[in-house]
């Protein structure tokens, strides 16, 4: 071959070659067409634009189509190979419909059913002569004496009983009526005072049968149940008011638990809830919630709330803290694990798995959180593929990382 024809070959072989990379850069990028017309059969024919605003409004119309167009005419797809998949660690759930619980957790303090609190007080001044019950913490029965009290003006009172009895079986039987029925007046009023000063019946029955003044007058507990608080002493001076004794039933108490403002109205009066006691892991107690107090303590945030149990044994003592659990079930939902769920600020973003490697994005809108479970209201359907193992999808793959980075509100 002659040199001339050596260098003749060569000039043909790089303009091939400058043709071929050029078509090449032209398919792939079809923009560059109408910078660079192509000539066909002799003629010079201008290619059309690609219109993005209707390639986007198209985009927008078939987003929630898992299989309308391929990976390239999708704004919102990506393709990754199946073996690059497995290397990474994808993972692929199908969506599901399937009963949902939401659990609430918090902490309750056990308190005194205030139904079953009593306090012991007097209506007449007087001093503590003896005390049958002389210290916090003593278990005490209905009818129980717990102290006596000498009063100067309940044994006044009492002579005065005698006295108008006395008269009124004396001059009840004048022949002058208004004898007979002041008289009969006079011993009404000295027993409704002794009545009004809470004195028993069988007290003042007891005095007339007898015509003996009690110098003491004993006072007995108004119910069963524990004393929790004592300020009654020997020789005490107690005017009317005073709070001697504090008496509270333990048999069945109250425990009140704070609930955050967000969960409140996911609580209904009537639900069940299970007490566990940190200090007693084995034991576990349930309660129903019987009040939903009508103020949020705004420094918290949350509201109160106050469940009920029987407590036997007393084995839940008031200012005890208690482990509530309130599950609360929320019907057959459809769910996703949650982490296939990307939380980018004011959006939620799930991948789909389209088969073949080819993955789409999607903006969907969450309900309810339930332990490894997130309710989707909308944007994927039953037995679509989410990715489960997501997180790579932003700082390991570039391609991904492209496709969120051409959202709205994704860029970085």
């Amino acid at each position: 071959m002659t040199p001339r024809l050596r260098y003749g070959s060569i000039i043909a072989v790089v303009v091939m070659a400058a043709i071929a990379a050029f078509l090449f850069i032209r398919s792939d990028h079809p923009a560059l067409g109408e910078l660079f017309p192509l000539a066909v059969n002799g003629k010079t024919e201008k290619t059309e634009p690609i219109n993005h605003e209707k390639m986007g409004e198209g985009n927008s119309r078939h987003a929630h189509k898992p299989h309308a167009g391929s990976a390239a005419e999708s704004l919102n797809t990506t393709l990754i190979p199946l073996e690059r998949l497995q290397t990474i660690g994808v993972t692929f759930e199908p969506a599901v419909r399937q009963p949902v619980d939401h659990t609430i957790r918090t902490v309750g303090r056990v308190e005194v059913d205030e139904r079953l609190l009593s306090r012991v007080t007097i209506k007449l001044e007087g001093w503590v002569d003896q005390l049958f019950v002389n210290f916090t913490g003593e278990h005490v029965k209905k009818g129980q004496k717990l102290f006596a009290l000498y009063s100067p003006e309940l044994v006044a009172t009492q002579e005065e009983y005698l006295i108008a009895l006395s008269s009124s079986r004396t001059l009840g039987k004048s022949e002058f009526p208004e004898v007979a029925t002041g008289a009969r007046a006079l011993l009404e009023s000295s027993r409704r005072r002794l009545l009004l000063w809470d004195i028993e019946p069988w007290h003042i029955r007891d005095l007339e049968q007898t015509g003996e003044v009690l110098l003491t007058l004993p006072i007995h507990a108004p119910q069963t149940g524990t004393v929790i608080n004592k300020t009654a002493v020997v020789g005490l001076y107690t005017k009317p008011g005073d709070e001697l004794y504090t008496i509270a039933d333990l048999s069945r108490i109250w425990i009140i638990g704070d609930i955050y403002e967000y969960e409140m109205p996911l609580v209904e009066i009537g639900q069940i809830a299970t007490v566990t006691l940190s200090y007693v892991p084995d034991v576990k107690l349930q309660a129903r919630l019987t009040f939903i107090y009508p103020t949020i303590d705004p420094q918290t945030r949350t509201g109160k709330v106050r469940f009920e149990l029987d407590n036997p044994g007393e084995r839940l003592k008031p200012g005890m803290y208690a482990n509530l659990e309130l599950k609360v079930p929320l019907g057959v939902r459809l769910v996703v694990p949650r982490n296939a769920v990307l939380e980018s600020g004011e959006r939620q973003i799930i991948f789909i798995h389209q088969g073949g490697g080819r993955l789409e994005w999607r903006e969907v809108k969450i309900g309810q959180r339930s332990g490894d479970w997130v309710e989707i209201l909308d944007g994927i359907q039953q037995g679509e593929h989410v990715v489960t193992s997501a997180n790579f999808l932003i700082d390991s793959e570039s391609q991904l990382k492209a496709a969120i980075g051409a959202m709205p509100g994704m860029k970085h």
